[in-house]
C-alpha cells in the first residue's frame, strides 16, 4: 500500500496532476467526458443486457450486440482516459479512499463479467435463434448491476 500511495502522490505532483487542478477546464471536461463514457457503456451495453434478460424480443440479438459493442468499447477507453485525469487531480487522497476502492474493484468485477460474457455465451448467442440461456441472463443482469453500482459509487466519491 506505501508504494501504491507514493505512486499517487507522485502522479498528484506531476505535470498531469498539476494540470488537472490547475486548469479551470481540465477536470470539468474530464469529468464530461467521464460521464459520457458512462452513458455510452450503459446505453450500449445496458440496451443489450435488457435484450438478453428478456426484454425487447423484437431486436434481433446478434444485431444488436455488433450495433451496440463497439459504442460500449468506446465508453470505456474514454472513462479510463477521462479517470485518469480526474484521479490525477487529487490521486493521494484518492487512493486510500474506501469509497473510490470500491468503485476501482466493481470496474474490475463488471469488466471480468464482461470478459467472461464473450467468453461464455458469445458463439452460443451468435445465431439469433434461441433466447439466452440462464446463465446468461443472469450474467447480464449482473451487468446492468454492476455497471449501475459503479456510476452510483463514482457520483458519491464526491460526498465522501
Amino acid at each position: 500500500m506505501e508504494s501504491l500511495a507514493a505512486f499517487a502522490t507522485a502522479l498528484q505532483e506531476s505535470g498531469l496532476g498539476q494540470w488537472a487542478r490547475g486548469s479551470a477546464s481540465a477536470y470539468p471536461a474530464a469529468n464530461l467526458l467521464h460521464l459520457l463514457g458512462f452513458v455510452l457503456i450503459v446505453g450500449g451495453i445496458g440496451l443489450l443486457d435488457l435484450r438478453i434478460i428478456g426484454l425487447f424480443r423484437a431486436l434481433p440479438l446478434r444485431a444488436l450486440s455488433r450495433a451496440v459493442t463497439p459504442m460500449a468499447i468506446a465508453g470505456i477507453g474514454l472513462m479510463g482516459a477521462s479517470g485518469i485525469v480526474l484521479f490525477a487531480a487529487d490521486a493521494a487522497t484518492l487512493v486510500v479512499a474506501p469509497l473510490f476502492q470500491w468503485k476501482q474493484a466493481l470496474v474490475a468485477l463488471a469488466l471480468a463479467n464482461a470478459l467472461g460474457f464473450r467468453l461464455l455465451w458469445n458463439r452460443a448467442l451468435a445465431d439469433g435463434r434461441a433466447e439466452p440461456p440462464a446463465g446468461a441472463r443472469i450474467m447480464a443482469l449482473a451487468s446492468l448491476l454492476l455497471w449501475l453500482a459503479v456510476a452510483a459509487a463514482g457520483r458519491l466519491i464526491a460526498y465522501a
